[in-house]
């Protein structure tokens, strides 16, 4: 594996890795990946768990297509829609249940807009297959 996720020595176990230590070799970025679904329509409209869930879906298959996986993931943004931070809380607790608690390290924002009607969730990577 190129990606080593690491939690500090120094600072409290907050139940996640504080950074990634990733080897030479190929970088994928992505850029905002949406909820879209097949028909790329936004999918479910305006919900934040549904949304998370299906960005991270779209995510697998756009890292799969450069041979890469969610394993490979060094660096995970989660935008969210709202200045509520029970929006932010739900989104993390999706994160952590798609990768199984096995997360990657992950920044979860709040935004004031995103681009496509009905859609509260983007996400965005950096890999290291």
């Amino acid at each position: 594996m190129a990606v080593r996720r690491d939690r500090s020595e120094s600072l409290p176990d907050q139940g996640f890795p504080h950074s990634a230590t990733v080897a030479a070799g190929v970088t994928v970025f992505t850029g905002g990946i949406a909820p879209l679904d097949a028909d790329g329509a936004v999918t479910p409209p305006g919900d934040v768990v549904g949304q998370t869930k299906q960005c991270l879906s779209v995510l697998e298959k756009v890292l799969t297509e450069r041979g890469a996986g969610l394993k490979d993931i060094a660096k995970l943004t989660v935008h969210v829609d709202g200045e509520m931070k029970v929006d932010l809380t739900v989104a993390w607790d999706a994160v952590v249940e798609f990768f199984g608690g096995d997360v990657p390290p992950t920044s979860v924002v709040g935004v004031t807009a995103l681009p496509l009607d009905d859609q509260v969730v983007e996400i965005e990577a950096v890999a290291a297959p």
